[in-house]
């Protein structure tokens, strides 16, 4: 398997970071954006696309503050990761999110991301 590398993005978000925590840490704030459904067992989330599921372990979570997870196909080091920041300057509320692709797919992971994370922003009106 080749060594995949971390990558970080960051979005202004216009809500506030207890607002935004409970879409980012939530299966029910998740299931708002992310997916088509999510559930919940535990630390483990099942993530359903058009029928086809995929499992997450919650690894860590701060509240407000972040929350990691990692996919089942993902090597023990590997991790997906939403990180709420508010800018010093503008007091704006800034998510950032870290993941893991392969080089070569990196570009493609990232429009992923920006897709997403823009349904986000739509779904609590940013």
């Amino acid at each position: 398997m080749s060594k995949k590398n971390l990558y970080t993005l960051e979005f202004p978000i216009r809500c506030s970071p207890g607002i935004l925590y409970e879409f980012l840490a939530t299966s029910a704030g998740l299931g708002e954006w992310f997916a088509d459904e999510v559930k919940q067992k535990d630390n483990t989330f099942f993530f359903n696309w058009d029928g086809n599921i995929d499992e997450a372990e919650q690894l860590e979570s701060e509240e407000n503050v972040f929350v990691r997870y990692r996919w089942d196909y993902y090597d023990d080091k590997e991790y997906f990761e939403f990180r709420i920041t508010q800018s010093d300057v503008t007091n704006e509320t800034i998510l950032q999110v870290s993941d893991f692709a392969d080089k070569t797919d990196i570009k493609d992971q990232q429009q992923l991301w920006v897709h997403q994370i823009d349904d986000l922003k739509h779904r609590i009106g940013s």
